[in-house]
């Protein structure tokens, strides 16, 4: 295995030289940078990167922690944050939790012992006790957290404006003429839920609409919450004539639902989601939606963590950054006389 030394006597340059382009903090020429390159690509050199971590105390590498790896929403947010990371120079490596606070839990341990500098995270649904996040941010390990956000945490944060765009969604719903529209929300626990059934309630109180308690079924951000949730709204004597699901993988379920019910969307009930899946050219009709700039939450979030290693981030408040969700209306959200051509 090459050594340090032996780059910079085929480069013809000192070790120190070598040493300032690998870490790129000193600036070098550019006829000695392609030396030390080409020495470098010619002899197979692999710095130590364990051993340089020990003497900088820094690793170069970010964690990533989120609830859901099948979501294609999370995805895309690793993504963006991977790219942002691999622009400055740092690795990034992620987690999934299965939304369960104990394997985050021990997740952000596997990570602080692991080193890194510092942890973007998207919260487990359920999670409570918050300890582990603190202990992490205590130990000098920064967090940002993306898409959700705990009420008790004060950090950095990166999300949509949750509130606007539901409010947006039901709008649209009661333009199209809809006075009983029911919502499947996420687990009420987490701010990004309870912001989404907020956008809702304002938007039909709005509109002088009653906010029906039957109208409202508590989901989990996953498909077998929206599977159940819409059948308790579906197999209601007076059912919704309209429903608002609060993300895309609880309308999978829903969809599912519908099928096995036998009832047509949108002749018989109108769909509309928070979160404009991937997949959502194949169903017919196809699905209004709330899209989210997941990739942009990613990248955001990264820019804002390796600000905050680097220096360049002001201490003091944390800052939290909303980005704007755009409303996608299509066939499944339209009234009746466009439904009935539909069908």
């Amino acid at each position: 295995m090459a050594t340090i030394k032996e780059v910079a006597k085929r480069a013809n340059v000192s070790v120190g030289t070598v040493s300032n382009v690998l870490s790129g903090a000193i600036r070098v020429s550019p006829l000695l940078m392609e030396r030390v390159c080409k020495a470098i690509r010619e002899l197979d050199y692999h710095p130590n990167h364990v051993a340089r971590s020990l003497k900088i105390k820094q690793t170069k590498m970010l964690g990533m922690v989120i609830p859901d790896i099948t979501n294609p929403f999370f995805p895309q947010i690793v993504r963006g944050a991977e790219d942002a990371a691999l622009k400055n120079g740092y690795l990034l490596v992620t987690f999934n939790t299965d939304d369960q606070t104990e394997r985050e839990k021990q997740v952000l341990s596997v990570l602080r012992s692991r080193r890194v500098d510092g942890v973007l995270l998207a919260i487990a649904h359920d999670t409570t006790d918050i300890s582990h996040v603190t202990d992490m941010i205590g130990a000098g390990i920064p967090v940002v957290c993306l898409d959700r956000i705990h009420g008790k945490l004060k950090v950095d944060s990166v999300t949509v404006d949750n509130i606007k765009g539901s409010q947006t969604c039901v709008r649209h719903l009661i333009s199209m003429g809809h006075r009983r529209i029911a919502i499947i929300t996420g687990a009420m626990g987490l701010g990004t839920a309870r912001d989404r059934f907020r956008g809702y309630k304002m938007a039909l109180e709005e509109a002088k609409l009653k906010v029906d308690p039957e109208m409202i079924k508590e989901g989990n951000f996953r498909t077998e919450g929206g599977y159940l949730g819409a059948k308790e709204l579906l197999l209601q004597r007076d059912r919704p004539s309209a429903l608002f699901v609060s993300n895309g993988m609880m309308t999978l379920g829903v969809l599912k639902a519908l099928e096995e019910i036998g009832l047509c969307c949108p002749r018989d009930i109108a769909l509309a989601t928070f979160d404009d899946l991937a997949v959502a050219d194949v169903f017919r009709p196809h699905l209004t939606a709330v899209a989210q700039p997941a990739y942009a939450i990613g990248c955001r979030g990264a820019e804002i963590l390796i600000e905050k290693l680097e220096g360049r981030l002001p201490g003091g408040k944390s800052l939290r950054v909303l980005l704007d969700p755009e409303l996608k209306i299509r066939e499944s959200s339209l009234g009746n006389r466009m439904a009935t051509a539909l069908s």
